[in-house]
């Protein structure tokens, strides 16, 4: 069996077949070394990403305790990515996060799934479908991607969204299941949340 194949098949498979699992947790080594670096150790978090990662951008960080099932090996991430604390990726197929996209605590991105039938359940077997989250996105904490879900860019997701189905891009979205609540515009170029103003002379000496 190659594992690479059979795990991108999005077709039902045994994930505890025996080159699967030898696969996994040589990956899972790296992602242990990776939770038990210090908070001083910047460079090595950086070097050990980007081993750990399919793909790792320019200035992509991602706090510890970072959880992965293939430790990071079916992680696509863009520059400029920031994940706050416990992130938890299910990768068990691919997912692809757009540059500068950013991550609160605790958000979760699934790949994998179960079957509905109790007969193929209990034999544990699984599927997996990829998740596309665009560019610039935010996601609040405590999040939850499900498997198959694309996001557009700029897109908000509220902190405790279920996105069980595709959200587009440019808008603001948060519920369980998540739902669009309104587009991205002008009233977001007057304040930054609720109604507090964006104050751009002073943020000119930030972002120039």
């Amino acid at each position: 069996m190659d594992p690479e194949k059979t795990i991108h098949s999005q077709q039902l498979y045994d994930p505890s077949e025996g080159s699967i699992l030898s696969e996994q947790d040589q990956c899972l080594e790296l992602l242990y070394d990776y939770n038990q670096t210090r908070p001083t150790q910047r460079e090595k978090r950086a070097e050990l990403l980007r081993q750990m990662l399919a793909e790792c951008g320019e200035g992509c960080w991602i706090e510890p305790p970072f959880y992965a099932n293939w430790g990071g090996k079916n992680l696509h991430f863009g520059k400029g990515i920031y994940a706050n604390f416990g992130l938890t990726c299910v990768d068990d197929t691919h997912i692809y996060v757009g540059d500068y996209t950013m991550f609160g605590p605790h958000c979760i991105l699934a790949t994998a799934g179960h079957p509905i039938l109790p007969e193929l359940r209990e034999k544990a077997l699984q599927y997996n479908l990829p998740v596309h989250i665009g560019r610039n996105c935010w996601l609040g904490a405590g999040v939850i991607v499900l498997p198959g879900v694309s996001i557009g860019d700029n897109t908000v997701i509220g902190a405790g969204s279920v996105v069980s189905r595709d959200i587009p891009a440019n808008v603001v979205a948060a519920g369980s299941p998540c739902r669009v609540l309104r587009p991205i515009g002008e009233h977001d170029r007057e304040f930054f949340c609720r109604d507090r103003r964006i104050d751009w002379d002073a943020l000119a000496r930030i972002i120039e």
